[in-house]
């Protein structure tokens, strides 16, 4: 799984402006191919700074969305920034799942 954060500082006066784009886009990305989740956060501490959280199955999947018209429209949607965003991409290894009761620690 790819995790993607993408942290952005917004002007006070494009705020409002910039989340109603962002919250057009996140249902759209979530019907796409290899797309597990995608929200959009605004921080409690500052109302400027706003986060967008992806998951996706494959790299693939992932550079697919990356190349897509919804993509553009959000990049394009940055333009009402104070500061430039901050994109990071996480590979996050599969654990297996666990089922049952826990295991009581030893003593």
């Amino acid at each position: 799984m790819i995790l993607v954060i993408i942290r952005i500082r917004v002007l006070e006066e494009k705020r409002k402006e910039l989340s109603q784009t962002i919250a057009s886009l996140i249902g759209s990305i979530r019907t796409e191919k290899g797309c597990r989740r995608c929200d959009f956060f605004q921080s409690m501490e500052d109302e400027n700074e706003l986060c967008i959280l992806e998951e996706w199955n494959t790299e693939g999947n992932l550079k697919g969305h990356l190349k897509s018209e919804r993509f553009r429209v959000l990049r394009g949607a940055m333009n009402l920034l104070q500061e430039r965003y901050e994109m990071r991409f996480h590979t996050v290894a599969a654990g297996k799942k666990r089922t049952g009761a826990r295991s009581k620690p030893a003593v």
